[in-house]
């Protein structure tokens, strides 16, 4: 077999790309937890509602995304994860409802009136995955005529789970071109096809990397074969998903 070079490999990679990433990627998250947070604020009536985020190192909580009063000025804002009621959800992983945040002393009242909106109640709840902590979703000033905070406390959770799922999603599909490209770089003028790099490169993987690698690889084989076997991938994988999903919200899980 003759020498494959680096262009060739990552070459090799684009095709696979082109084929399988738009058919095996989550749908694009961004869209979907925008929906999730203005279908929350519509449902209870509130006059806002927002996701924050952990950065990596879990210093800070990105607004990435916002619906309703002072949205704009919301998304992107940075804070410090231990500050104000969102990082309060953070350090104490439990939900909180508060009527009067004027006379709440983890208020951040600063902070809110950067925004331009300054609210007077909130709900706010954890977004977690079954491996970590993600962020806080936040209602602000829900319909005063709705019944006690509690229920819709659990509703709002059910968003946050939501978002939980699809924010893991992305993580996954993003580590698994991760994979891919750390596999291209240590096989570089090695001489051997993306598939045979990827296996190779997964006995100095970790864990769970050597399992994304093994799938990397599957990928990479598929990208050699006919449209109706990559299709018969996709229909399996998605199958596969379908049933996580369901499986993560039977009771106990």
């Amino acid at each position: 077999m003759p020498a494959i070079s680096a262009e060739q490999l990552l070459a090799e990679l684009g095709r696979l790309a082109t084929d399988l990433g738009p058919a095996v990627a989550p749908p694009g998250s961004d869209g979907l937890l925008r929906a999730l947070t203005e279908t929350a604020r519509q449902l209870f009536g509130a006059q806002a509602c927002s996701l924050a985020l952990l950065t990596v190192d879990e210093s800070e909580l990105v607004y990435t995304t916002a619906a309703g009063a002072g949205a704009d000025d919301v998304t992107g804002m940075r804070m410090p994860s231990g500050r104000g009621i969102a990082g309060w959800v953070v350090m104490a992983g439990q939900p909180v409802a508060i009527d009067d945040l004027r006379n709440d002393p983890r208020f951040a009242q600063d902070v809110a009136e950067d925004t331009g909106y300054v609210p007077q109640a909130l709900l706010a709840v954890p977004v977690v995955s079954p491996l970590r902590l993600l962020g806080v979703m936040t209602l602000l000033d829900r319909d005063a005529d709705r019944p006690g905070a509690e229920q819709d406390m659990a509703l709002l959770s059910v968003f946050a789970d939501q978002a939980a799922l699809a924010l893991e999603a992305t993580r996954a599909f993003s580590d698994l071109g991760r994979v891919l490209l750390g596999a291209v770089a240590a096989a570089a003028g090695h001489g051997t096809d993306l598939a045979s790099a990827v296996q190779a490169a997964s006995s100095t993987l970790a864990r769970d990397d050597r399992d994304l690698s093994e799938l990397a690889a599957l990928f990479a084989e598929l990208g050699q074969r006919g449209q109706p076997e990559r299709r018969l991938a996709v229909r399996l994988v998605r199958d596969v998903m379908a049933y996580a999903e369901r499986r993560s919200r039977r009771p106990g899980n």
